[in-house]
């Protein structure tokens, strides 16, 4: 307290605050926020092509709209099971053993969550810890094919694991071999990550490719490394364009019970805003698990919305030709976005099979000038300059792989046939002016 011209005057001091170094160290989601950019500019009246939400541009299915109504309607809005009710959860676990193969699976198997981000989140909780000794060497390992999806590695580091990156490229269809597996695992390791079909990559693993991934995790689960789990995000498995089917590595007998796999109906029944998903065990180790994941999201979220599983349950069942329209749609658009940017010069791009993503490689345009006067020196600045230049929003690809990120973008087709085009004409422009 001080006085001032004969007044008194209060001086308060609050104490040192200061927010977690778990937060503070945490990036934000760079597809989260070139999706924001792009949807401030349009509102503002920018003539916006964003390439940048991993989104369709589909409505969910009217059966699954009709089912929530009717659902709301009978006044099922009140606390439900914490891993979800017994019908939705039944239903699952059917599907992932008549549909997907995967063995030893029942309602109690299945947690059903906020959003595969929920369930990818519990997971990597469930699994992780802390190091006791605090020593970064002696942290438990995440294997982490990448390019990979964002989120991945930024929630896995939460839990408590270190992120080892297993790089891929265009040229191998950005998958790991078996023998870069193998080379990878260390006492430390306790899971793999899979995404098949892949965000960034739209590419995918056969059958007998996954077979022979999910034999080293045997091989390394009875020596080496005797936690090892497989985490496998398959999200995307009923968008496919037919060169590969879809195949669950939960299927292979030998894992089934090292194995996790996730999924929810957002990206392929244009149900994103829904956030709805789910995970998935077997045999003893897996209710295990989903048990734990239970308790962790009793302590957090409590439960999902009882009336969204209506939804959920139409979609999987009576919503069969709405999926079919879509994928025949985004088949239509994998084609024309890879025959495209086939013509876009310096610029390299695997074939999207399945998923709606392309991650062009653009290193042929490192370290020259955009018209606009930018230095294009990796991802970001490439990325940032065409929103600036040409109002076109791609996302860059630093936070897919802190190895060989800098050297891609990634563009989602789920969007018209018309706006690929008109982006690529844009991409084209901008490539041009670059000096």
């Amino acid at each position: 307290m001080c006085k001032s011209e004969g007044r008194v005057r209060i001086v308060y001091s609050l104490p040192t605050m200061r927010l977690s170094q778990r937060v503070l160290s945490l990036k934000p989601s760079s597809t989260v926020a070139v999706m924001n950019k792009a949807k401030a500019l349009k509102a503002s009246g920018v003539d916006v092509l964003n390439f940048g939400a991993g989104e369709p541009d589909f409505n969910t299915p009217e059966p699954a709209k009709r089912a929530a109504i009717e659902s709301i309607t009978r006044n099922e809005t009140k606390y439900i099971d914490t891993p979800g009710d017994v019908q939705t959860r039944d239903l699952i676990a059917k599907l992932l053993s008549e549909r997907n193969g995967v063995p030893n699976v029942s309602k109690d198997h299945v947690i059903i969550t906020a959003g595969v981000k929920m369930a990818l989140y519990l997971t990597f909780q469930a699994l992780f810890d802390e190091p006791k000794s605090g020593r970064e060497e002696d942290r438990a390992e995440l294997l982490l094919p990448v390019p990979s999806w964002v989120s991945f590695a930024p929630m896995a580091r939460l839990a408590g694991a270190r992120v080892v990156e297993l790089p891929t490229t265009p040229e191998g269809q950005f998958k790991i071999t078996p023998e870069q597996l193998e080379r990878a695992i260390t006492p430390r390791t306790r899971a793999l990550l899979m995404n098949s079909p892949s965000n960034p990559c739209s590419t995918m693993y056969t059958e007998a490719e996954l077979r022979a991934l999910a034999a080293v995790i045997d091989r390394a689960g009875k020596g080496v490394a005797p936690e090892i789990m497989v985490v496998s995000d398959e999200l995307y498995q009923s968008i496919v364009f037919g060169s590969v089917p879809h195949f669950s590595i939960g299927a292979v007998k030998e894992i089934a019970e090292r194995t996790v796999t996730i999924n929810g109906p957002g990206k392929a029944f244009a149900m994103t805003g829904w956030r709805l998903g789910w995970a998935s065990g077997s045999g003893e180790f897996g209710k295990q698990l989903i048990g734990a994941m239970t308790k962790l999201q009793g302590q957090s979220i409590t439960c999902v919305p009882g009336f969204s599983l209506a939804a959920a349950r139409a979609a999987l069942t009576e919503a069969g030709a709405e999926l079919e329209t879509m994928r025949k749609a985004f088949a239509a658009r994998a084609e024309l976005i890879y025959s495209l940017l086939g013509g876009v010069a310096g610029v390299k791009v695997a074939k999207p099979i399945g998923a709606f993503y392309v991650f062009p490689d653009i290193s042929a345009h490192l370290g020259k000038t955009s018209a606009g006067g930018r230095k294009i020196n990796a991802a970001a600045d490439f990325a940032g300059a065409l929103l600036e230049e040409h109002q076109m929003a791609v996302v860059p690809g630093e936070d897919f792989s802190e190895s060989t990120g800098h050297k891609h973008i990634r563009m989602s087709f789920a969007c018209s046939e018309e706006q690929i085009r008109k982006g690529v004409d844009r991409l084209k422009a901008f490539i041009a002016g670059l000096k």
